[in-house]
């Protein structure tokens, strides 16, 4: 193959190493290389740094963890050898990042301009959860069995999600012009016991199912984290089905990049745990059947005894989480309750969930048609895990994870349980890091303050991979100052709305009204531009909120 970026000729074996290979990445991010020709491009010896240590890690098979400051430019430095190793070497590369906005700047802008440096076809897709995407066959038969299923409101964004659905490119939820109601989403959606290869695949018409015929040919996939951990391959079972296929990820002999890498300890703390709530289950339920408006799914079969059983879950799960939340001890602004006894309260949902899976498998048995079958096996499944996930909980039947329960709702009065592994290193080490493996893990936030990256790394399990950490291009002594105001109570307390929006009007003062406010509550957010409103127009300044 022709080296697109210094036009030599470099011999390969698939899955091999390829000579001179960062080299020719250092090349292309030089004052005088392929990417100095574009009018855009500043050189950087960050971002140089940065290209040769990703390019080092995927020939050389090892795990990488660096740190790149803001303004590195780190999407390109590691775009540019991903996307050229995945070419060379007929393998497939895994990009992760955790937010949607880079995920989407990654392939509509990023990858474009790598596709053009390469001067090479370079398929890459987006690859979101099955539940983003609309499944024909699943929305057919919701029109079918609408008058059963719902309401006349849902029924309208029913018939909007159909007539969507002849139009639309890609199917995704995000695609929609508007936010349907939850109910209605998830009774057209892809489901993985519903939507398969074999039902919905020879039609080509289905969304899901033809996204992954576009990952199998791709040479780049972008997932976001939460997607990444729940494809991961964790078969750790010998087998001799096992034995004969090269070690990846998500796809055989395939890479990774993980960007904004700072946060797959929190995303895998919950992909390895459990999540049970109160809301939840109650949606699930109402979904079968809903006492109050008499729809849901169970609604046709006109069995009596099927629709008690979803109503006496329903009352068993309103007492059971009530007794919950009358246990959990919370202080006044926590909103978490750390469980460390066994049998918190009695598991009286376990009975209510056996009868009801029991009623719909009976349902199963006698139904002919295979996608009705399909729809009521999994919705069985569902709450066995449900049931599970309940007796996990009460039981800490994992050692070494930690339990709690959260409380949520506009008068805190809605609960759910919750479990995660205390140590996800142990998960994650022999997952991402053990064996030969190439990987790069990358943020801008990463050492707190440690160059070694050693808190990191030891949380991640990546204690054996090459740490680098790289400094800003921005000159923050020159261009930047920090002030902390000792002054501003905690978050919740008195005055601290008050205060935080005067802090905010002075620093706005200064930069003479050129700023950028981040904050982590909407609702403290829409009270800070409500407070500033009347001073930012004295000032003639255009203030925009999202």
């Amino acid at each position: 193959m022709r080296d697109a970026m210094c036009g030599e000729m470099i011999s390969f074996t698939e899955g091999q190493p390829i000579p001179g290979f960062s080299d020719s990445v250092k090349e292309a991010f030089s004052k005088k290389g392929t990417l100095a020709k574009s009018r855009d491009f500043t050189y950087r010896p960050q971002q140089q740094e940065l290209a040769v240590a990703v390019a080092e890690a995927l020939v050389g098979a090892s795990p990488l963890v660096a740190e790149a400051g803001t303004g590195v430019g780190k999407s390109l430095a590691y775009l540019l050898p991903a996307a050229r190793f995945a070419l060379e070497t007929n393998r497939k590369g895994i990009i992760s990042t955790h937010t949607i906005n880079l995920q989407e700047q990654l392939i509509r802008k990023d990858i474009p301009i790598i596709r053009k440096i390469l001067g090479e076809e370079l398929p890459a897709v987006l690859l979101k959860g099955r539940q983003n995407y609309l499944c024909p066959l699943r929305l057919r038969r919701a029109q079918e069995q609408a008058s059963d299923l719902f309401t006349g409101s849902e029924n309208d964004e029913l018939e909007t999600i159909r007539k969507w659905a002849e139009s639309t490119r890609d199917g995704t939820l995000s695609d929609l012009n508007f936010q349907p109601q939850m109910k209605v989403w998830l009774q057209v959606c892809s489901e993985a016991h519903l939507c398969n290869a074999r039902h919905c695949g020879p039609r080509g018409n289905c969304f899901f199912q033809e996204a992954r015929k576009a990952a199998a040919d791709a040479k780049l996939i972008v997932v976001n984290h939460t997607l990444f951990f729940a494809l991961l391959n964790t078969d750790d079972e010998p087998s001799e089905e096992n034995s004969k296929k090269v070690a990846g990820f998500l796809f055989p002999n395939d890479f990774a990049v993980l960007d904004e890498a700072h946060t797959i300890e929190q995303v895998a703390a919950i992909q390895l745990g459990l999540r049970v709530s109160q809301s939840g289950l109650r949606f699930d339920l109402q979904r079968l059947y809903h006492p109050r408006t008499r729809k849901g799914l169970l609604k046709s079969f006109r069995k009596a005894s099927a629709m008690n059983a979803v109503e006496e879950a329903l009352a068993a799960a309103e007492r059971f989480f009530h007794q919950v939340g009358d246990v959990a001890k919370f202080g006044t602004y926590s909103k978490e309750f750390r469980v460390r006894q066994t049998e918190l309260i009695p598991n009286s949902l376990a009975e209510p969930l056996r009868n009801l899976w029991a009623e719909i498998d009976n349902l199963a048995e006698d139904v002919e048609s295979d996608a009705t079958k399909a729809e009521l096996q999994d919705v069985s499944r569902r709450l066995r895990e449900t049931h599970g996930a309940i007796g996990v909980f009460l039981d800490q039947a994992t050692d070494d994870s930690v339990y709690w329960i959260e409380r949520s709702g506009r008068d805190e009065q809605q609960f759910s349980l919750h479990a995660a592994p205390v140590n996800v290193a142990d998960r994650l080490r022999p997952l991402l890091f053990d064996g030969k493996k190439s990987i790069a893990l990358t943020s801008a936030t990463l050492g707190v303050g440690d160059p070694k990256l050693g808190y990191f790394r030891s949380r991640v399990g990546a204690e054996n991979a090459r740490a680098l950490c790289i400094g800003s291009p921005f000159d923050y002594q020159r261009q930047m100052k920090i002030r902390i105001y000792k002054s501003v109570p905690d978050p919740g307390t008195p005055k601290y709305d008050e205060l935080l929006a005067e802090g905010i009007r002075q620093a706005v003062l200064e930069s003479h009204g050129r700023a950028f406010v981040l904050f982590t509550s909407y609702r403290t957010m829409r009270d800070a531009a409500q407070r500033l409103e009347k001073f930012f127009l004295k000032q003639g300044w255009r203030v925009l909120l999202q």
